[in-house]
């Protein structure tokens, strides 16, 4: 290693080289947030092929680097490198997503002959540094930096089946193929290598558990548990003894440190902890420590049972909230007892979460993945690795290591097993409210819907205070503990008698969302109109579910409801922006991922300012022809289309729309499924292979939003065929209904266990369209099931995130419906109370208020981001109708 490995700074280290050879008029440098890409004018091209990656860590960067200039610059090829060594060092993170993982260099060859050479001239140049495998490629040679696959070179992209935005390549015959980015190396076919004979992967690829393989020459893999970068993990067998096992792997150079420390340094501490753990009955017993493959590989005693997130999700569904509430309270004893359990042995457990706790069948707890465990004393450095919401907010920043850190996180659990999530504040600017004043705020709205006695919410907030040296002891928390009292009578879940409007908390949060709304759009980007969070895929830029329609139709109906003079320019800005992107020619079927889904927010927010333009548009929009789908749900089918058309018909009369409702109908009624005594819509044989056959329930995907759709049509077409759908669709969900306590919870599809109580797939969305058939047909059972949907969704309030589709939102917006089907003002107060619980997790930053969205990212989508919590918040303070609902003629 030469002095390069010295530098910080990658880019002063091109600028250098590219002065000391002479190139620098001969290349063009193109940085971003995260490469550095270089261009020459002269090179060539090329859309897909062979290309190459180069891996490193963040200590041999700068001189991986610096020998492969030395190959590149004399070259055409275009090729980019991660701008710095921060920046290598999030490639190469246990958190990094396995097809991405290790991509310091790329390099695009314009030849597949340029490909082979290459390979070649890099592994020679850069051989004997460090750097891990990049498992989405097939090494050059063994222990090579270099890397090949075969993808697209430039950014393609289209959407996908599902309608979200995917990078593609073309087969010979020119088709489109998506070019997946996943943690195994798959070329496909018809691409001939050019490299030489492949080297021979090591046997735990993703395919060991499906495969008899043995590691170590003595533990005979089951399955895989899971694969992350840092490597697998698996249930196995030991062949010696017969005595089940879990086998952890640590692959090389994961998580490399400016020493040369790595994962497999994790696994080594975590092997030491074990051995001195053996027969304290906390952990599980060592078994053996092997290597494979340069892959280190841990055996341990298989633990039976399940992690303590599992067992906190799967109880509650299966016992509900009364008998819940006193699992929960046992379980915190022998949460305080486990952690002063391990404080007596001497040890600091430095990441203690639901995730690194085991509940046995007998109810007992073991501590697991003990990786960052040391001894207290130990000349161990501080680490910044650890678990956000559960780790101490000082450990996260490498304060030094102290007992007062796993208090946090044992407050942090135990909020977890009593509410089932911990609040995730994201940071505020400026910071003038304490964590801890937040953290209050928001456990407080949480005991309010959970009846928590007030000594489980001093204990939680005794052992998560900011000031480590205030923390409470276990000792503290356990004395506290006994004068709780699970037998204090539990509120009733569906009548709070609160009946108050919101207070002021909620109207300063409407407008510091809606200032967010108003200074991130950017029309200057011809991408993406409002920032979004894709980290769960992105969609077409102008539809409903994470595109600008969305964002449009919650500030339209802040306009109409306020008449805030900054609006009317942006929604004819942000109307005309979406116009300009949409093609009447064609559109995709579906309301959240289809054109009529835009057509909806463009018409409304054209009426609403009166821009005739945007609102022809809007109608030519809808009116064009559907692209072929096999869908039939809501979200991307033709219950989505219908129930927009249905909108659009009742707001112009154009008997065009009427009649594309009728068809949408039509082909419902046509692949309908009869099962006495309901009807189901199978997901068809050409749709995604996976999905084939499947019967969903819900109201995104399945019988509860066709159902619903169906019920609107009936209004129009006044065909007696398709009211009696909707009511066998009805049906259908009363057989499936699932009750725990007087809870309706629903599964997924009719052979699953319940899912959570959301608009997607759970109680919230069925008991939407439940609440609706009673209203049409009088029958009191859908009225019944909606009522005891809506306690499922309230006794589950304070474990929901926050967004429409999953959480809180999309919640509020059903209980919301009850109260105005229903006329009874304990629904309203329900839907404060959600409320109460999303305002409680914002974040102020300046004038704007932010919300996490499931990934703990900021979002401006419908589905998961601010549009869609906006919009439910408005619906509290200014009565107003359902979005994406159709509202019948009065």
């Amino acid at each position: 290693m030469t002095s390069h490995a010295t530098e910080v700074d990658l880019e002063v280290l091109l600028r250098r080289t590219l002065q000391a050879t002479g190139m620098s008029e001969r290349w063009t440098a193109d940085v971003d947030e995260m490469w550095c890409r270089l261009v020459r004018p002269s090179g060539i091209r090329r859309q897909q092929g062979w290309k190459l990656h180069v891996s490193a860590t963040a200590a041999s960067a700068p001189e991986v680097l610096v020998r492969a200039l030395g190959v590149l610059l004399r070259e055409e090829s275009i090729f980019k490198f991660a701008r710095s060594l921060e920046q290598v060092g999030a490639l190469n993170s246990r958190a990094t997503p396995r097809g991405s993982s290790g991509k310091f260099i790329t390099v695009y060859p314009p030849s597949d002959e340029d490909a082979a050479r290459l390979a070649l001239e890099l592994h020679k140049a850069t051989a004997g540094l460090a750097g891990p495998r990049i498992l989405s490629d097939q090494p050059y040679a063994p222990n090579s930096l270099v890397h090949y696959r075969y993808g697209a070179f430039v950014g393609r992209r289209r959407l996908s089946e599902h309608g979200l935005l995917v990078w593609f390549m073309e087969d010979p015959d020119g088709n489109p193929v998506e070019d997946k980015r996943t943690g195994q190396y798959a070329p496909p076919s018809w691409a001939v290598s050019p490299f030489p004979a492949s080297v021979p992967l090591p046997p735990q690829q993703d395919t060991a558990a499906s495969s008899p393989v043995l590691l170590g020459g003595r533990f005979s893999v089951r399955e895989a548990i899971r694969h992350t970068n840092k490597g697998g993990v698996y249930r196995g067998t030991d062949v010696t003894t017969g005595r089940a096992v879990v086998i952890k792997e640590a692959r090389p150079h994961v998580e490399a440190d400016a020493s040369g420390g790595d994962v497999r340094d994790w696994l080594r501490a975590e092997a030491t902890t074990l051995e001195k753990l053996k027969g304290t009955g906390l952990a599980p017993e060592p078994v053996a420590m092997f290597e494979t493959g340069g892959h280190l590989f841990l055996a341990q005693e298989e633990v039976p049972g399940v992690p303590l997130h599992t067992w906190v999700a799967e109880r509650y569904r299966d016992v509900g909230s009364e008998r819940y509430r006193a699992d929960a309270l046992a379980q915190v004893d022998r949460l305080v007892d486990l952690v002063d359990a391990a404080h007596a042995q001497g040890w600091i457990l430095r990441d203690f979460t639901p995730g690194n706790v085991m509940v046995r069948p007998d109810g007992e707890l073991r501590l697991i993945d003990l990786e960052l465990a040391v001894l207290e004393g130990d000349s161990m450095l501080p680490t910044t690795v650890g678990t956000p919401c559960f780790s101490a907010p000082e450990r996260l920043v490498g304060a030094p290591v102290s007992r007062t850190a796993d208090y946090y996180s044992l407050g942090a659990t135990v909020c977890f097993v009593l509410a089932g999530k911990v609040a995730n504040l994201l940071t505020e600017e400026p910071a003038t409210r304490p964590a801890q004043e937040r953290f209050a705020e928001w456990l407080a709205a949480c005991a309010d819907v959970l009846s928590l006695p007030d000594v489980l919410t001093e204990v939680i907030l005794g052992l998560t205070r900011d000031e480590p040296g205030e923390r409470w002891t276990p000792a503290a928390a356990r004395e506290a503990l006994r004068r709780a009292n699970p037998a204090r009578p539990e509120r009733p879940a569906v009548a709070t008698g609160r009946t108050e409007g919101p207070d002021g908390v909620t109207e300063i949060v409407i407008t510091g969302m809606v200032n967010h709304l108003v200074d991130s759009m950017n029309p200057a980007d011809d991408r993406r109109l409002w920032p979004v969070s894709t980290q769960a895929g992105e969609t077409g830029p102008c539809t409903v579910q994470q595109g600008a329609a969305g964002v449009l139709t919650a500030l339209t109906r802040y306009f109409e409801a306020t008449g805030d003079p900054r609006l009317p320019d942006l929604l004819a800005t942000a109307g005309h922006w979406m116009a300009a992107r949409t093609d009447t020619a064609s559109i995709r079927p579906g309301l959240h991922f289809g054109g009529r889904g835009t057509a909806w927010a463009l018409y409304d927010a054209g009426r609403a300012i009166g821009d005739r333009e945007l609102m022809d548009h809007a109608v030519a929009l809808a009116l064009a022809p559907l692209e072929p789908t096999p869908s039939y749900d809501i979200t991307h089918g033709s219950a989505g289309s219908g129930l927009a058309a249905a909108h659009l018909w009742h707001r112009t009369g154009d008997p065009r729309l009427a009649e594309r409702v009728v068809a949408d109908a039509d082909r419902l009624a046509a692949a309908a499924r009869v099962e006495p005594p309901g009807v189901s819509w199978p997901v068809p044989a050409e749709a995604v292979s996976q999905e084939a056959g499947k019967r969903y329930l819900g109201f995104a995907h399945g019988t509860a939003g066709i159902g619903c759709f169906l019920l609107t049509a009936a209004a129009i077409s006044n065909r007696p065929e398709h009211m009696q759908l909707a009511v066998a669709a009805g049906e259908s969900l009363v057989t499936h209904a699932v009750m725990v306590g007087e809870a309706a919870q629903w599964p997924a599809q009719a052979t699953d266990v319940p899912t959570a109580p959301y608009w997607c797939h759970g109680s919230a969305g069925i008991g939407t369209f439940l609440i609706r058939l009673w209203q049409a047909t009088g029958d009191k059972r859908f009225a019944d099931l909606a009522r005891q949907a809506a306690r499922a969704v309230v006794e589950r309030a304070s474990r929901a995130a926050l967004t429409q589709c999953h959480g809180l939102a999309g919640n509020g917006d059903f209980l919301l419906d009850m109260a105005d089907a229903t006329g009874d003002p304990a629904y309203r107060a329900m839907a404060q109370d959600l409320a109460r619980l999303i305002a409680s997790e914002r974040a102020h930053r300046n004038s704007h208020v932010v919300f996490p969205n499931e990934y703990g990212n900021v979002s401006t989508s419908w589905s998961d981001g601010s549009a869609g919590i906006l919009a439910f918040l408005l619906r509290t303070r200014h009565t107003g109708p359902r979005h994406w609902m159709v509202q019948q003629p009065g």
